[in-house]
């Protein structure tokens, strides 16, 4: 069993810091190709990115979401596409923990192990003798050009009884990956569609959907860590805000770095720095960004002091995960929005980064578990003594 030496928050937060210069520089060729170049994949492995959710016995961190949201934060004020991809490999990688260990032991087998998934059911699958034959495939599935393993999500008719969705873990081998990815935002993410055809899963890799949920375990290894004792929605909700938080930094920065050099063109302002315009526009955004850091904060703070004292989840606290989501999603677009439009006309160019930025907050804001609108009205449905009308809470 391997032993690891454990870094700080504070040293993968500088790690995270030092290889953002190598994806910064990497951003424009990684939108133009549709794909995070091998440097940058290589400088995240350096920087420890890919260890922060995998077991401690093989190797890894074990992190809490404080740490994956301020690393994803220095990441994504570098390359919104780069931390978007790493803050979902987290997701299914925690996700891997919860398999039998012999399934681990597999799959972490591999240095640096990127494994990406879905948490929408695009597939069927029926029973065989040992396991499983799945047909289907899966959109959206972020850094799949890059991974080792996809989890993936089906819905299984057995013989007798009534369907269930179930999640099984497959190598991205075993799939046929369809290069579908032209999109307006997060481009470099390669999120492209992966099929399933006749596909054998053996029933060791193979768990029931709403015991993924509740984070329910088939690990006896892993049943004394904290990260493993929260439900799958709050935990992928806190690995996935990072980016987000990021992009509304690098946004801040890449305005404030072209300030001094420039004016307001066709007024009497040689410097934009001076106009009392300029000031009220730096102010509200920086403001949003602060307030988009509290509520990544709360989030993250609720779901790993639960996590460390093993206390159950209410319905009101799992509804407020999913809205600590949505206010900082739309809190960091606002504030990207401000810097945008305060950027002037020179900025539609591709070389300066906040139009990549305002595209790729866009893209999160569409998803369909960060969309601040679908986020406020859960809250406010269970608010008003409502069941929630979803699994995913």
């Amino acid at each position: 069993m391997p032993t690891t030496d454990i870094p700080t928050r504070e040293q993968l937060v500088r790690q995270a810091a030092e290889v953002a210069p190598v994806l910064r520089a990497n951003a424009a060729q990684a939108e133009e190709t549709r794909r995070i170049p091998e440097e940058s994949i290589e400088a995240l492995a350096d920087a420890g990115v890919f260890k922060l959710r995998t077991p401690v016995r093989y190797g890894g961190y074990e992190v809490d979401t404080k740490t994956l949201a301020d690393v994803a934060g220095e990441l994504g004020s570098a390359d919104g596409s780069t931390s978007w991809v790493a803050s979902v490999y987290w997701i299914p990688t925690w996700m891997t923990g919860l398999f039998p260990d012999h399934v681990q032991d597999e799959v972490f087998s591999t240095p640096d192990v990127r494994v990406c998934g879905t948490l929408s059911p695009g597939g069927m699958a029926k029973p065989v003798d040992g396991g499983v034959l799945v047909n289907g495939k899966w959109g959206f599935i972020s850094g799949a050009l890059h991974s080792h393993w996809q989890e993936i999500i089906a819905i299984l008719v057995p013989d007798d009884g009534e369907p269930y969705p179930i999640m099984a873990l497959v190598p991205i081998s075993d799939l046929l990956v369809v290069d579908d990815w032209h999109t307006a935002g997060l481009k470099a993410t390669g999120s492209v569609t992966t099929v399933a055809q006749d596909l054998f899963v053996p029933q060791d890799r193979i768990l029931p959907l709403p015991a993924v949920l509740e984070g329910q375990s088939a690990s006896k290894l892993n049943a004394g860590s904290p990260i493993y004792r929260a439900p799958l929605l709050p935990v992928a909700s806190a690995s996935a805000v990072g980016t987000a938080i990021g992009l509304a930094k690098g946004a801040k920065d890449s305005f404030l770095s072209r300030l001094p050099d420039r004016k307001i063109t066709y007024t009497g302002y040689e410097s934009q720095r001076e106009a009392p315009l300029t000031h009220h526009q730096v102010a509200e955004a920086a403001l949003k960004l602060d307030a988009a850091e509290f509520h990544a904060w709360r989030l993250t703070n609720l779901v790993d002091t639960k996590s460390a004292e093993s206390t159950p989840w209410k319905l009101g606290e799992r509804a407020q995960v999913r809205a600590d989501v949505g206010a900082i999603v739309r809190l960091a677009k606002e504030s990207i929005d401000i810097f945008q439009s305060a950027s002037g006309g020179s900025s539609i160019y591709l070389d300066v980064p906040i139009q990549r930025i305002a595209r790729d907050i866009q893209a999160i804001s569409l998803h369909a578990l960060m969309n601040p609108n679908t986020n406020n009205e859960l809250y406010g449905r269970v608010l008003c003594g409502l069941e929630p009308d979803t699994l995913y809470i």
